[in-house]
């Protein structure tokens, strides 16, 4: 979807862009796929922040998610292409052969009146589901399952995708976009295509009252508060971080430091990043 820019009619406006929604479907979503959502505004169970600026925002109601498309050799047609407040995908209404709707992660390229079907034997077409091990390589794929029947959890926001760089020894090598190969079980299905909305990093916000209908705070800089409430703080003037090793302000060491447990399952599915020649 293109972006479609304002005019500078006030500062808000001047440089503000939004996703151009003209090329979906204007109808209201299907009522037995929706589901209450209700605003945790950052806290946790004690009713005490753990997210720091949240609270807010638009109220939305959830668009329940087929990420499994578990309906194995039972042809769909698409109903309609919507817009979901909450993600940065786009949706598709699909009408099965059995009757049975369901909404899932809409790829580029899919459009009203398409079918598609979740298939060992698919054809290697936008839209349609198989394993990894029937799928060519150098392909690019998107709601990739980590796990055989789990249902995708890899390359599932706007403009995501993995490319299949090589099957070996009944796993798949799946080439991300930081350079970083994983491993995954042949077995586990994946989406040809690319997901939808790929111009949604090039929306510019514009002015703070939109972050708000997002449900977002207002953050304040570190360096502006005083030493008391946070690292970067006090200091005559604009002082920059100060620090010789830059902290969160809860005093953990913060900025070019790995996060990653060591002992994280998934590590084990890992390779390095691959070299490139030149």
């Amino acid at each position: 979807m293109p972006v479609k820019k304002y005019k500078p009619t006030s500062p808000g406006r001047r440089g503000m862009s939004v996703t151009d929604f003209s090329g979906l479907d204007k109808k209201k979503p299907e009522k037995k796929l929706l589901r209450a959502k209700t605003s945790k505004m950052g806290r946790g169970r004690a009713g005490k922040i753990t997210t720091r600026h949240r609270g807010g925002g638009v109220k939305r109601k959830y668009r329940v998610i087929d990420f499994k498309m578990n309906k194995i050799d039972i042809p769909a047609k698409v109903q309609a292409i919507e817009y979901d407040p909450n993600r940065t995908s786009f949706i598709a209404l699909l009408a099965y052969a059995d009757g049975e709707k369901r909404y899932i992660v809409a790829q580029e390229g899919l459009k009203k009146d398409d079918k598609i079907i979740v298939s060992q034997k698919a054809p290697i077409k936008v839209g349609n589901r198989l394993p990894l091990k029937k799928i060519p390589i150098g392909t690019s794929v998107c709601n990739l399952e980590m796990i055989p029947g789990k249902g995708g959890q890899m390359a599932r926001s706007a403009g995501a995708y993995v490319k299949l760089k090589a099957i070996e020894s009944g796993f798949a090598h799946i080439g991300l976009p930081s350079g970083n190969v994983r491993i995954i079980p042949e077995d586990s299905y994946a989406t040809i295509g690319q997901i939808s909305n790929t111009d949604h990093n090039k929306v510019v916000i514009g002015k703070a009252g939109r972050s708000r209908w997002m449900g977002r705070r207002p953050q304040v800089r570190g360096s502006a508060m005083n030493p008391v409430d946070h690292p970067h703080g006090g200091g005559e003037g604009k002082q920059p971080i100060g620090l010789k090793h830059p902290k969160t302000p809860w005093g953990k060491p913060a900025l070019g430091v790995k996060t990653r447990k060591k002992n994280k399952r998934f590590n084990i599915y890992k390779k390095k990043k691959e070299e490139t020649t030149e």
